[in-house]
């Protein structure tokens, strides 16, 4: 019964929150919805806040419940929000062709291709490719309360262990490059994946062509 009743009064809370966020609640996410992460996240934050409250001790849990709710809601559509305008400026800003932003709900993660950074073989960037990463840079300085994974990854052309420290190389000199720009290092971390999670077909040019490339994993702190 107190569950019943702790689980209605969070889906009240979950109601009174609709008014801080948008007239009507969405829960899938949508490219075309600029809201659509704010309202997951204040909804995914709301349902957390809800348990933790009526977790709390004391005779008053259903208003701790309802309280944390109504917290946890807001906290959680603040960094949906704020993923939600990053990855719109992101995909303004930058420049090269094939580089992609994608919006997961939790984090960012920012793909730019090997051709967009490297020469073939080489782990270091060319000068004249390293607009994209400062333009990340900037992103990332204005988004403090964040840190970002730079993982390298190459097809399995050649040698599995070469690739391995290929894609290792790769993502330290990205990362150098940010953390030149401006970001903290205790912000980046860098490693290397090599050949071990293709996003295409190793047997074809073109899907080979999509697995070399660097991602980087942007997650906002909570």
């Amino acid at each position: 019964m107190f569950k019943s009743k702790t689980l209605m009064l969070s889906a009240a809370g979950l109601i009174a929150l609709g008014a801080c966020t948008t007239g009507t609640m969405n829960t899938g996410y949508s490219n075309t919805d600029p809201n659509a992460n704010r309202n997951s996240g204040a909804i995914t934050g709301a349902l957390i806040g809800g348990v933790f409250g009526a977790t709390r001790k004391g005779d008053d849990k259903l208003a701790k419940a309802a309280a944390g709710a109504v917290v946890g809601g807001l906290i959680g559509g603040a960094i949906g929000s704020s993923l939600d305008k990053q990855a719109q400026e992101l995909r303004r800003d930058l420049d090269s062709n094939g580089v992609s932003v994608v919006n997961t709900g939790d984090r960012l993660v920012v793909t730019m291709p090997q051709d967009v950074l490297f020469a073939t073989d080489s782990a270091a960037v060319r000068p004249d490719l390293q607009r994209d990463l400062y333009t990340l840079a900037g992103s990332l300085n204005r988004y403090p309360d964040t840190t970002v994974e730079v993982v390298g990854h190459t097809d399995n052309t050649g040698d599995a262990a070469y690739n391995q420290r290929l894609s290792q190389s790769r993502a330290t000199s990205v990362s150098e490059i940010l953390i030149g720009a401006g970001v903290p290092r205790g912000r980046v971390v860098a490693y290397g994946r090599g050949e071990d999670q293709p996003i295409a077909t190793n047997l074809t040019p073109e899907g080979r062509a999509q697995n070399r490339r660097v991602e980087f994993i942007i997650r906002p702190n909570t």
